[in-house]
């Protein structure tokens, strides 16, 4: 008869070790396993995420003060069309006085956001074509590729919790699909850099837990996203005809936009004519 109690007392000491297992931080989960609700981070790994945010945040306020003065109270992260039509007048001029630190600025604010997967980067590419017209495409995707890189190295040391607690779903299919490609991952990377399959905020976090190489993931974020890049400055060209972030890939607003890009290059021309012109007439007067 003891026998029977035997199994009992080993079936629940077994019980108990599998519970104490699944409660220690130092056992490996699978990918996709949930948290139960509990904070994802332990607390070494909280620790360096604040402390590359707070580096971050230091770097940013040191440029914010080596700026010239200017009127602080109305700079803001734009979160609507109308917030970022205020903010592109009141920057226009310190753009043009102040190039090289108005694009330090706007580089370290758009990688920042970027990196700590803070939302309103479209905005901040609208930004850009709206300052800076075509020419803001490179701005962007340099931008967009070194804070996407950021984000991807801040994942590699702290991001596996977080993203088997957001999408554990999303990030077994995303595992699975990676596994098949084998020498056509960057094909792969690029489709989905490229097209709405998977958020990039999902692509830049679970990349390397899925042992995506840095190089591959480099190579398809600058490629893939240059066709978005060039539609979202060239809506920003079209800054007053946009009602809503939803008008961006509106035929009507591209159309707009070229005409705009053409309408600057008759002014160029005709300016660079103007000086010519004036410059030629002191000489005939001379003669």
């Amino acid at each position: 008869m003891a026998a029977p109690r035997n199994i009992v007392v080993e079936t629940g000491k077994l019980m108990k070790d599998e519970e104490t297992a699944e409660d220690s931080p130092t056992s490996k989960k699978p990918i996709g396993a949930k948290l139960d609700g509990r904070f994802p981070l332990t607390g070494w790994e909280f620790t360096v995420a604040f402390s590359v945010f707070l580096v971050f945040s230091t770097g940013l306020f040191c440029i914010y003060l080596t700026m010239p003065a200017a009127e602080y109270g109305k700079l803001k992260l734009p979160r609507s069309i109308s917030d970022l039509r205020m903010l592109k007048d009141e920057l226009g001029t310190y753009a043009n006085i102040y190039p090289t630190k108005f694009i330090l600025g706007y580089c370290s604010t758009y990688i920042f956001m970027q990196t700590f997967m803070i939302p309103g980067t479209i905005f901040m590419s609208l930004l850009a074509g709206a300052l800076f017209g075509v020419k803001g495409i490179f701005l962007v995707v340099f931008n967009a590729t070194a804070g996407a890189s950021s984000c991807y190295f801040l994942s590699k040391l702290i991001g596996r919790p977080i993203v088997s607690w957001l999408w554990p779903e999303k990030l077994k299919f995303f595992q699975t699909e990676i596994a098949k490609r084998g020498d056509k991952l960057l094909n792969y990377m690029l489709f989905l850099r490229i097209t709405p399959s998977l958020p990039n905020l999902f692509i830049n976090l679970a990349s390397p837990i899925v042992d995506i190489p840095f190089h591959v993931f480099f190579l398809a974020t600058v490629v893939g996203i240059i066709p978005a890049s060039y539609i979202t400055v060239r809506a920003g060209l079209a800054l007053g005809d946009l009602k809503s972030i939803k008008d961006l890939y509106d035929l009507k607003t591209l159309t707009t936009g070229r005409s705009r890009v053409r309408e600057e290059r008759r002014d160029l021309s005709r300016s660079d004519e103007h000086r010519t012109n004036s410059a030629r007439r002191p000489a005939r007067g001379r003669g």
